[in-house]
């Protein structure tokens, strides 16, 4: 950054950054992909048509294949263990979790498919990657005139949402943060050509660079803004099956893993191995007036700098609101070993440990699934499409989908203010922590440790509203066109970066997926109008598109009016329901599931609130009662010793020191339990 020399991408590869075992991964997966597209530009010209893919590559050549690429290794099905641990625990990798099926909702899998991919080719090639190429008789415009033509939103000309805060919309990035991670190629070079995908616009592999437009005020300052594609998984089967499928590098499951890790490896790096409590390491040389900050990275450690914080997820530097909640929960999981310790002495720093992260993880999954998502979805379409919970099913697939980590939970872009909004006690402007616009807070971990930690963030995300989504007010320019702004390098565009890769992902278009949810399929501009309630944006569409079937599914699905109640329209309302029913109903270690906790032990852990997390674990006095819910006035707040913001009472998990541990489900000891004395 000194040298002026850091580019957006530059920014864009540390957010993507990988662990060892994803990298070796998508290392094989790329080897296998140009390896098979060498052979097949080795033996058919391009005058020459296309073969039946088994004329190419036998299966007997797929299997040589994948066994010298590594990807048989890869695909390797897990071996589960069934003893007192791996019944009581999680994995880190959310491996066994489903024992049938025991790489369902795993780190490191592909991305599951509600509708076949629709590539440009039979390949995998992206949709939209020859400008030429026709879908429903039509071309597929540029992203950035996408971008520009439907997206644009001046700062100062936002409407504010009325009912809800800006920290539901930062829940929303939390959670993704939690289920859904997408690497990018591991190759900053062309293939065939060496180009680097930073300065070419040649669309080569991985480089799939986004056009400017000749009517884009960026036109004559850059041709092109660099993108790369995201990193292909290894997939089994003959290549007349084979399809280009995309990698989640974390678990599926709500399993606050962006805390903990989703590998055994991350999750011990950021344990601190000394401690009698099962404690989460912390900051050896800041403070939060005498509150933890996250440990800092030692990788990237630069003397006379502030370093980035480590936690179990690479993106927890990127903003100001993300280091503020990555910090608040890595407080709660030492705060709960704390409590857990004072009730039974006799407990291991591992039993601790996983135990605390256990209710961690309940703790999300209440506060996603009875506080976040009615606010999102609705009332009304929740008890439709969200019926209560009937038990474990494992032949439900817990696996993230492709258009749900690509286009669906991506919905929230559009409700992201501005402005960082910072406040000091009494929720009172404070001239030493003035407002930020957004891109200043990004990548700013500095400035939590030198102005005022964590506290005047919260307090700005607790009384500050979202940004309320119009047909007219889409994305803010903070997002646009200020994206990852460095000293060196166009900034970059979350908008088209999104539509984008919907296409590099070979996401069908928003007819199919209307279609999809039994939900009418718009055939004309005026037919579009109806569903948006709009004529002046369908006709934007008809223009760009030609047809509403070519719509990308991102910008179609957050171009639908809201359903009563909540914030998405009908298309988001049936593709976020399906993919939390799933994430629900498809996990071993859901917390209203029988036997993972007791029944006291539910009973209490349903009056969790956010406030009051957020009282326990900083220096704030006053909170509202519903954090998700807009507050107006900084008077409206209560004390956090209002009963209203209830404690979390952990005394049904006090144990009697019997010397064994007790399954979540039992009154008394056991013959079959077993004293752990190491959870390795």
């Amino acid at each position: 950054m000194s040298e002026g020399a850091l580019r957006p991408s530059d920014l864009l590869a540390q957010f993507k950054q990988i662990e060892a075992t994803t990298r070796t991964q998508v290392w094989a997966a790329e080897l296998l992909d140009n390896t098979v597209e060498l052979i097949r530009e080795m033996v058919y010209t391009h005058t020459m048509e296309q073969p039946n893919p088994t004329e190419l590559l036998s299966e007997g050549d797929m299997e040589n294949l994948l066994q010298v690429t590594g990807c048989s290794a890869e695909l390797q099905r897990p071996s589960c263990r069934s003893d007192c641990l791996s019944e009581r625990y999680r994995s880190f990798t959310g491996e066994c979790n489903n024992r049938k099926h025991p790489r369902w909702g795993a780190a490191n899998i592909p991305y599951s498919r509600w509708l076949p991919p629709e590539y440009e080719d039979s390949w995998g090639t992206p949709r939209g990657w020859d400008p030429e190429h026709t879908y429903h008789n039509a071309t597929l415009p540029p992203v950035r005139l996408v971008s520009q033509e439907v997206l644009f939103t001046r700062n100062d000309t936002i409407s504010l949402d009325s009912t809800l805060s800006h920290l539901l919309v930062e829940w929303g990035q939390w959670i993704d943060h939690d289920v859904v991670q997408t690497p990018q190629s591991p190759s900053t070079a062309a293939f065939r050509t060496g180009a680097d995908c930073t300065h070419t616009c040649s669309r080569d592999t991985p480089c799939f660079p986004i056009q400017i437009p000749l009517s884009d005020p960026r036109n004559g300052i850059q041709s092109c803004m660099p993108f790369f594609r995201s990193a292909p998984s290894c997939v089994a089967g003959v290549l007349s099956h084979r399809r280009r499928e995309q990698l989640n590098a974390i678990t599926s499951f709500v399993d606050a893993s962006m805390v903990y890790g989703s590998s055994a490896s991350l999750a011990s790096a950021l344990r601190n191995l000394s401690s009698p409590l099962g404690s989460m390491a912390i900051n050896s040389q800041h403070s939060d007036q005498e509150l933890a900050h996250m440990a800092s990275d030692r990788s990237k450690r630069q003397e006379n700098t502030t370093s980035c914080f480590q936690a179990g997820d690479s993106r927890a530097n990127e903003h100001l609101g993300m280091i503020a909640l990555h910090t608040l929960f890595l407080r709660e999981h030492n705060r709960l070993v704390k409590e857990l310790q004072r009730l039974n002495p006799h407990w291991s720093p591992d039993t601790l440990y996983q135990e605390a992260r256990k209710i961690m993880g309940a703790i999300h999954q209440i506060l996603t699934w009875e506080h976040y998502l009615p606010r999102v979805i609705g009332e009304g379409a929740m008890s439709h499409l969200m019926p209560p919970y009937k038990g474990y099913d494992p032949e439900q697939d817990s696996t993230i989908a492709n258009v749900f980590a690509t286009a669906a939970f991506r919905f929230a872009h559009v409700t992201v203010q501005p402005v960082v909004s910072r406040l000091g006690p009494g929720y009172a402007t404070n001239p030493q922590h003035p407002p930020l616009p957004l891109h200043h807070s990004l990548f700013a971990s500095w400035r939590v440790v030198q102005e005022g930690g964590i506290d005047p963030v919260l307090r700005g995300l607790l009384l500050s509203p979202a940004k309320l989504q119009t047909p007219g007010q889409m994305m803010v320019e903070e997002l646009r066109e200020r994206l990852f702004q460095a000293q060196g390098g166009m900034p970059l565009d979350l908008g088209a970066l999104n539509l984008q890769r919907g296409r590099d992902h070979g996401l069908p278009g928003y007819g199919s997926w209307r279609r999809f949810c039994s939900l009418s399929v718009p055939n004309t501009t005026s037919e579009l109008a109806e569903i948006l309630s709009n004529f002046t944006l369908a006709h934007k569409f008809q223009l760009l598109y030609g047809t509403p079937h070519n719509i990308d599914v991102w910008v179609g699905a957050i171009s639908e009016p809201a359903l009563p109640g909540g914030r998405v329209g009908p298309l988001l309302s049936c593709l976020l329901a399906r993919q939390f029913r799933a994430l629900r109903d498809g996990d071993r270690f859901w917390w209203e599931r029988e036997g993972v906790f007791t029944s006291l032990q539910r009973r209490h852990l349903h009056g969790i609130s956010l406030s009051r997390i957020i009282c326990d674990n900083s220096h704030i006095t006053h909170v509202p009662a519903n954090p998700f819910s807009r507050t107006e006035r900084p008077e409206d707040m209560l004390a956090c010793s209002h009963p209203l913001i209830p404690h979390l009472d952990l005394s049904p998990w006090k144990e009697p020191d019997t010397g064994v541990i007790q399954t979540a489900s039992s009154g008394a000891p056991n013959p079959q339990h077993v004293k752990v004395q190491s959870l390795d």
